[in-house]
């Protein structure tokens, strides 16, 4: 396996953004940059052994610089929404960015998704990595407390792909990290997703208002458009959210919290990929790409031609107390993992 690196591009103070290229001995790979600790390509083979990538991606730094959709980030101080842009720890308030209507959304305006974090690569026994590290200021987005924060890429000879946050704090704050990847396992560009087969492992949903702002409940996925508990062709039901524009919801991942566990499955039928993620988190956001407008902002990606399963604590959780706690105080370490396992599989 190997690791390879140069310089993507320059930030807008002129700072290099590095992008690493990581190979197994397959020839599969996956690319990564440290503007957003983000990643990027991901090429892996079809079921005739054609290599394409399956990720999102745009070809230069200029637009990862300015607003997008958060094509491969690492995204924080808190992913998902926070209702009213606020939440309160040990008696004090502490008002947030808006940046969402009247809530806010993935951390605020200048959130780790437009960050230039620092790297360094490895390698250990069974694989080749990417580390990077980013300090979050008290204050940054009104969030209180110095944040120390990691995101850890491993890539291996399975074609696993494992990223794994770790933070900490000097002062109670909340901590939600996911990663933002938009994934068509057919290849990029290739067209709609609503005919890749999911199954999650999932009997419960997130119940949200109609600004998806969470109310405190989790609703049964049973007879609803949320039960993908056996293989279902996302475009099945994804036209009853019209709301929504289709799927963008969260749901409860099956089993313990913080231990590594199944959470989804997805198979491509044009090409036989197939993708299985694990991971510690709660939950995970299912997200077809409804509002992706088509032309350069999203680097001509349309609604449907792309999904995300963020996995994630709930959203809105620092204003939820019956929601498994984003809480993180001086001296706890926040520690989520996730791994996505590519391969080629046909279903009967």
């Amino acid at each position: 396996m190997k690791t390879t690196s140069r310089v993507f591009g320059s930030t807008a103070d002129g700072h290099p953004v590095q992008r690493f290229t990581l190979t197994n001995s397959h020839g599969h790979s996956v690319d990564l940059m440290s503007w957003g600790a983000s990643l990027l390509d991901v090429r892996v083979p079809d079921r005739d052994g054609r290599i394409e990538n399956v990720n999102c991606v745009f070809e230069s730094l200029d637009t990862y610089l300015v607003k997008h959709p958060y094509f491969g980030s690492s995204v924080g101080r808190y992913a998902n929404r926070i209702g009213g842009a606020k939440f309160t720890i040990d008696g004090i308030e502490y008002p947030l960015t808006v940046n969402h209507k009247s809530h806010q959304l993935h951390g605020g305006k200048n959130n780790f998704a437009f960050q230039n974090w620092d790297s360094e690569s490895y390698q250990d026994e069974t694989g080749v990595g990417v580390r990077f590290s980013l300090m979050s200021p008290d204050g940054h987005e009104g969030f209180p407390g110095n944040v120390c924060v990691t995101t850890d890429y491993h890539w291996n000879e399975l074609n696993e792909l494992s990223f794994q946050f770790t933070a900490t704090t000097d002062k109670p704050t909340h901590v939600n990290l996911t990663n933002h990847s938009y994934w068509n396992l057919a290849g990029m560009g290739s067209g709609s997703i609503l005919d890749h087969q999911l199954k999650l492992e999932s009997d419960q949903y997130v119940d949200v208002d109609h600004e998806s702002i969470a109310t405190g409940k989790l609703n049964s996925v049973k007879g609803t458009p949320f039960d993908f508990r056996e293989a279902t062709a996302i475009g099945d039901r994804n036209d009853q959210l019209p709301e929504t524009l289709g799927y963008d919801h969260c749901l409860v991942v099956r089993g313990e919290s913080g231990t590594l566990r199944n959470c989804a499955a997805v198979h491509d039928p044009k090409s036989g990929r197939f993708m299985e993620v694990q991971t510690t988190q709660p939950g995970v956001q299912l997200y077809v790409g409804g509002h992706l407008p088509g032309g350069e902002e999203s680097a001509g990606i349309k609604p449907h031609q792309a999904f995300c399963l963020e996995t994630q604590h709930y959203p809105d959780t620092p204003n939820q107390a019956s929601f498994p706690s984003t809480l993180l105080r001086p001296g706890d370490v926040l520690n989520e993992k996730t791994v996505h396992r590519f391969s080629i599989k046909e279903l009967s």
